[in-house]
């Protein structure tokens, strides 16, 4: 029976709790749709793909991955103040953009897109966060190898 290897295409299917097996649920992914990744593509968390290795088609796992091991704590720096001509689209500014709790995707300096979450707006500033929305939790995860192939 197939192992999970360094080059396997895993299919998993899992519960994703925040903090522990009684923790808040987070993200469900069925047998019928699974999540599919390759290991060592930099897909997963690395420390998620060592717990992969080595598991068969059909056997369950349970893993608890620390938050230092998955994204990390929050920060403060995450947190960045932009000038509200930031959300200007087509020459217009979007007042709905800049509404708290609003997603804003964006591109940093390298031209990677960051994905932020509006906090506050603060006269002519915008307050928005970007520390990855899993920042700060430990991860539980509860699931079943669906398939595994090369």
């Amino acid at each position: 029976m197939k192992q999970v290897e360094r080059t396997s295409v895993v299919e998993v299917a899992y519960t994703l709790r925040a903090d522990g097996p009684e923790g808040e649920e987070l993200e469900t992914c069925t047998e019928e749709a699974p999540f599919v990744f390759r290991m060592g593509n930099e897909e997963v968390l690395e420390a998620f793909e060592n717990q992969m290795l080595g598991k068969k088609a059909g056997e369950p796992f349970e893993c608890l991955i620390a938050c230092n091991e998955a994204y990390g704590e929050e920060t403060e720096e995450a947190i960045v103040a932009l000038p509200k001509e930031t959300f200007l689209v087509d020459g217009k500014l979007d007042e709905e953009v800049m509404k708290p709790g609003e997603v804003v995707p964006m591109e940093d300096d390298q031209g990677n897109e960051v994905v932020g979450v509006v906090v506050n707006r603060d006269g002519d500033m915008v307050h928005v966060d970007f520390n990855h929305p899993l920042a700060g939790l430990d991860l539980h995860f509860e699931g079943v190898i669906v398939a595994i192939s090369q």
